[in-house]
């Protein structure tokens, strides 16, 4: 081969590789995402997208926080519906161990639980006689307890009442509220071990992802650096690796806190959860609109999974 044709054979191998919907870190040596797999843009014309749950079917219910709608979307034939209307600009979703839908209400300061037939419970819209900030995300332990972070964000302060944002629990029970963070910037994804004995926590404010061992009456301790990047949603799979969302990709650490995979999106990411029957189908929204992709892994059991 002569000098110009194997240069210009490795510029286009070089483009190949960087200009692809899916990247690698470690050339693909650890099998996350599917073979050949590529990024799907599912639908767009949304507001702003968060919050994927998955139900035991694996379809997948999402908000879109500024319009204040939940939709549900089918894993068997790819169609959406609203859910519901009026949601307190809901954010964060996620099924419990009786299939009730938990949901962090951003506009109405509350946690709620959806019974899935039209009643509506509230959870905590308080703590201290103080309101919460603006609930974002959630995650449910393997008990029923409920962890939520407590950001603000936009321009609107002056109805702030706590000097701080932080994550709480909501007892399994769901009559106590307690703190359990003290000295975070602005918190917002969080996700538990597959085991429940640990809690990530994604500081957006101070861009880092901290993890904490789970205590047996819910507190947290030993906290300790996990990755130094923030994140808006996390996700987990079924290997214990760590989706934290960027600028414009999805990057997934091992349970070491080392990066092993990216994968890249034409718009930024704003959470993702794991989807269909199988649970091999990474769900993700992103600002506008929604993708998928297909993963060589399944996503860590769901609190509905340890129901069975």
């Amino acid at each position: 081969m002569n000098t110009k044709v194997h240069s210009t054979f490795l510029f286009a191998a070089f483009l190949a590789f960087f200009l692809s919907p899916c990247t690698s870190n470690a050339a693909g040596l650890e099998n996350i995402v599917a073979p050949g797999a590529t990024v799907n843009k599912v639908q767009t014309g949304f507001i702003f997208t968060e919050g994927p749950a998955a139900d035991s079917d694996g379809n997948i219910y999402f908000s879109d926080v500024r319009a204040s709608r939940i939709y549900l979307w089918s894993c068997k034939d790819t169609s959406i519906s609203v859910y519901r209307e009026n949601t307190g600009h809901a954010n964060g979703l996620m099924f419990n161990q009786k299939g009730h839908l938990a949901v962090c209400e951003m506009g109405g300061r509350r946690v709620t639980l959806d019974n899935m037939m039209g009643e509506i419970t509230v959870l905590a819209d308080s703590y201290k006689g103080k309101k919460l900030n603006s609930p974002n995300d959630l995650w449910i332990d393997p008990m029923g307890g409920i962890y939520f972070s407590d950001p603000r964000y936009g321009a609107k302060m002056d109805d702030v009442e706590k000097g701080s944002m932080q994550v709480y629990y909501i007892s399994p029970d769901h009559k106590k509220i307690a703190r359990v963070t003290n000295d975070l910037v602005k918190p917002n994804g969080l996700i538990g071990s597959i085991d429940g004995k640990s809690l990530y926590i994604a500081d957006a404010g101070d861009n880092k992802t901290w993890l904490y061992k789970i205590l047996p009456d819910g507190s947290l301790s030993e906290k300790s650096l996990f990755c130094k990047q923030g994140s808006d949603g996390m996700s987990l799979d079924e290997r214990s690796n760590v989706y934290v969302t960027g600028s414009s990709s999805i990057s997934i650490y091992n349970n070491k806190g080392k990066r092993i995979e990216e994968i890249m999106f034409p718009e930024r990411p704003a959470n993702m959860t794991f989807a269909g029957k199988e649970r091999k189908t990474l769900f993700v929204t992103a600002r506008t609109s929604i993708y998928t992709i297909e993963m060589a892994v399944r996503g860590a059991p769901t609190p509905l999974d340890q129901a069975k």
